[in-house]
């Protein structure tokens, strides 16, 4: 019996995700990886999987799978109706069906598997970078997923208790960054006294905001310069780009600040028209 899931439907958007390819940028590599790596890393405990397995990163739910064997399957991140599993491994026998549906809130959704996704990797990784057309294609209808094998002990969790992902304003810790010279004394203040929108121009590359515009104190350009994920550049609309897992290596306009690490996995789980505030961190 062959250890996989048949895909049925993908949804939006589902790709297969690890924790990347760190280490790579001065080749121009992007890391890439779970946009949500919490999430993600908590699905791989539940079902006793290694730290770096492969998991099913999935947009606004609809996907749809078959088990063509008995597996033991969790979801994470956001809920989403018709999964057993949220945050509770179930086991799934072979010919059981899976279907997610439109989750309440939040955007993201991971589904791991005992063994993990076992797509061949790409630079050491099997995350699929949307920027970059690295790793394994997007998942499409009719794909058959192989699943490894875990030697890992079962954590002997029933349930993880996880809030569910915010469905109204969220306010992440933000830097101050590189490139603050390159703004007037208002901007800062701006940035993190207003409210900002997220456009439906977002994706795992980054979100787009809407809100008020950051006045640019040079006008001059900025040669290129490194990039990473939680970046706030400033486009010259004036208004921010929070870069997200498939960020670019390098970018041209400035980084007006960065949101802290930690806080960055919540941003993932913003969909379009949510609000976003930017609140300056101390200490």
């Amino acid at each position: 019996m062959t250890r996989a899931l048949t895909v049925l439907a993908p949804g939006p958007l589902t790709t297969v995700q690890d924790r990347g390819r760190p280490g790579l940028a001065a080749l121009g590599v992007g890391r890439s990886g779970a946009a949500d790596r919490a999430s993600a890393a908590l699905a791989n405990r539940l079902v006793g999987n290694p730290p770096d397995a492969a998991v099913l990163e999935v947009t606004l739910g609809g996907l749809a799978l078959r088990a063509e064997a008995d597996l033991l399957v969790v979801t994470t991140g956001a809920r989403c109706p018709g999964s057993p599993a949220h945050v509770a491994p179930v086991r799934v026998r072979a010919g059981d069906r899976l279907r997610l549906g439109l989750p309440a809130s939040g955007l993201r959704s991971y589904l791991g598997v005992r063994g993990g996704i076992d797509v061949p990797p790409v630079l050491g990784s099997r995350s699929t970078d949307v920027l970059a057309g690295l790793g394994p294609a997007v998942v499409a209808a009719g794909d058959v997923l192989p699943v490894g094998t875990s030697t890992v002990p079962l954590p002997g969790v029933d349930v993880a208790p996880v809030a569910d992902p915010p469905a109204g304003e969220v306010t992440v810790r933000l830097l101050p960054g590189p490139r603050g010279d390159w703004f007037t004394s208002r901007a800062w203040p701006t940035l993190t006294g207003a409210v900002y929108t997220v456009t439906s121009q977002s994706n795992r590359v980054g979100l787009r905001l809407d809100g008020p515009v950051l006045d640019r104190a040079r006008t001059g350009e900025l040669p290129s310069e490194g990039m990473v994920r939680g970046a706030v550049q400033v486009p010259p609309s004036g208004t921010p780009v929070l870069f997200l897992a498939d960020g670019p290596v390098t970018g041209g306009y400035p980084v007006i600040g960065y949101v802290e690490d930690g806080d960055v996995d919540r941003c993932a789980q913003l969909r379009p028209g949510q609000a976003l505030r930017f609140r300056a961190a101390t200490g």
